[in-house]
């Protein structure tokens, strides 16, 4: 053996160009081998046993095993595919598991590159780009609902909150900010000014500074495109000067409260007035600020298309808001130069203040600031949670601080109050499920909840007090009169800022008041989670509390302080 591999050896060396030869053969086989092992149980589909339904090659169709290519290796029997198919409709799941049995897994580079082209024409049939758009605060391109999320924004994300509420248009801006809207009312400018990524996708793009990424939302159902529900307001008085107070109006013989509400919807106003054979379009204004309401039996007139709904009179209107979104209070930006006076809202945990700062800002235009940097709130567009407090760029500060050397930083302050029951239940359930989120049922079954209480009621009462004692100029708003009354307390609240506010402004404030930072009531407790003892304790704070404000000759709390 020795001695053949000798010979083997000596008749390559006397001449190099056997050995590459040779070489290159084995290397060629071996490719051949490589390549056919890929190939091996993929089946020949011959046209007469085609599916029917697919129709033949020779009609244009795709071979009928190419639809199930994306289901390939990885894909088969996981919950991956089935995240897709949830993603993308029924459409993307492809055929049953017998039949891709039978029709063989295709895996490699192959059915990689067929998946993704098949996920991209997903995409175009959801919703289609259109281009690159000029954006402005002051006269939105896209004038539906927002929202922004400075973390995790993706295109997806957007098409997808832009397509449930009913909206033909999505566009996205700055990375992350997303719009929604019917129509389009800026000029189309150049792609290459779109150059920001989105901030939860690298690669893809989300528009860039005052430009819109904007996609028209194919799969927009008919039924979706009712724009959603509207929102009824209620029966009001014909306003006196009803052609300056709702701009647009037409006749329809057939009312129907679908029918108004998308015109007015079309039209890009938030407000749709039925006067019976008439409908009107507009915006809450001074000449119809939606205040007094009147008795709905004044408008129960039914609409000639609806049996079961009124459609108000030519004197009273019944009025519903639409999803438009009211642009006249959304522009924010920081405050132009460093302001001279640090103003607190004060508060203790659970009282409202985020809810607070989003009215603040709707209505001032300025951004507020905080004492603290919550990383979720800045995601969510409080731009100057990331202000030092002491910056001078922001219209007021966030603080739940209640100590004497904490207070006196501040020259004055707005003290917002809430019954102490519902601040401590808001505070829990924060501190365990998110700002708008919900603590778990074991946590309040569990220790956490008593011990919570122990802790957090003697603070609700300490920190009105530590306020009302050390604060400079303290304007006290209680949460229930805010959102009982909320154009006379924001006005209040504004009037202590120092800004000059437009009473159209604040009345666009209360058109979108709950804006994202409002907990749902769905999932409120079951049963009252405070014991007796907790009740008699919290009892004894809200007394002392009460004392205060009324020893300051200020209103005391509110009557209906109670565990519900």
């Amino acid at each position: 053996m020795a001695k053949l591999w000798f010979k083997f050896q000596r008749y390559f060396r006397r001449k190099p160009v056997r050995f590459f030869t040779f070489l290159a053969l084995y290397l060629t086989a071996g490719s051949l081998v490589f390549l056919h092992s890929g190939f091996v149980g993929q089946p020949a589909v011959p046209q007469n046993q085609a599916s029917p339904a697919m129709g033949s090659p020779a009609e244009g169709a795709e071979l009928p095993f190419l639809a199930d290519l994306h289901l390939g290796r990885g894909f088969r029997d996981t919950g991956e595919a089935s995240s897709i198919a949830r993603r993308y409709g029924p459409s993307f799941k492809g055929k049953d598991t017998s039949e891709r049995a039978k029709l063989g897994d295709y895996g490699g580079a192959w059915s990689r590159a067929l998946k993704g082209r098949v996920v991209r024409e997903k995409e175009e049939e959801r919703a289609k780009y259109i281009g690159c758009y000029l954006d402005d605060t002051q006269s939105r391109a896209l004038r539906g609902v927002s929202f922004f999320d400075y973390k995790k924004m993706t295109v997806f994300r957007c098409q997808d909150n832009c397509a449930e509420r009913g909206y033909l248009y999505a566009g996205l801006e700055f990375g992350a900010e997303c719009y929604c809207g019917h129509k389009i009312q800026a000029a189309n400018v150049s792609e290459a000014e779109c150059d920001m990524d989105c901030k939860g996708e690298r690669g893809s793009v989300c528009g860039g500074i005052n430009r819109l990424s904007v996609y028209r939302l194919q799969l927009a159902q008919e039924s979706a495109r009712r724009y959603g529900s509207a929102v009824f307001r209620g029966c009001f008085r014909r306003p006196d000067n009803l052609s300056l107070a709702l701009p647009v109006t037409a006749a329809m013989p057939n009312m129907s409260v679908d029918k108004c509400v998308d015109l007015c919807t079309e039209k890009e106003y938030p407000l749709a007035a039925l006067a019976g054979t008439a409908c009107h379009c507009g915006f809450p204004t001074t000449r119809f600020p939606l205040h007094e309401r009147e008795d709905e039996q004044l408008c129960a007139q039914k609409c000639s298309a609806e049996e079961f709904e009124s459609c108000g009179t030519p004197s009273y209107f019944i009025v519903y808001q639409t999803q438009v979104q009211d642009n006249r209070c959304m522009d924010r930006r920081f405050l132009p130069a460093k302001s001279k006076k640090l103003i607190a809202l004060a508060s203790f945990p659970g009282a409202g203040n985020t809810w607070a700062r989003h009215l603040i800002e709707l209505a001032t235009g300025f951004y507020t600031g905080s004492y603290y940097f919550d990383g979720s709130l800045y995601n969510k567009g409080f731009k100057g949670e990331r202000d030092h407090w002491r910056s001078g760029r922001t219209i007021c500060i966030k603080t739940h601080e209640s100590g004497q050397k904490e207070i006196e930083a501040f020259d004055a302050a707005i003290l917002l109050i809430r019954n102490p029951y519902k601040a401590l239940m808001a505070e829990f359930n924060r501190k365990y499920g998110g700002h708008i989120g919900f603590a778990a049922h074991a946590h309040w079954k569990g220790k956490e909840w008593p011990e919570f209480v122990r802790n957090y009621a003697p603070w609700w009462a300490t920190h009105t007090l530590d306020w009302l004692k050390f604060g400079k100029k303290v304007l006290v708003v209680h949460f229930e009169d805010l959102k009982q009354d909320l154009f006379v307390q924001l006005g209040r609240m504004v009037s202590l800022l120092g800004v000059a506010v437009r009473e159209d402004r604040l009345l666009c404030v209360e058109s979108q008041k709950d804006g994202n930072f409002k907990r749902s009531g769905l999932r409120k407790l079951e049963y009252d989670p405070y014991t007796a003892d907790m009740r008699r304790t919290i009892a004894a704070y809200i007394r002392m509390v009460d004392t205060a404000l009324r020893g300051r000759n200020l209103t005391g709390v509110p009557d209906d302080y109670g565990p519900r």
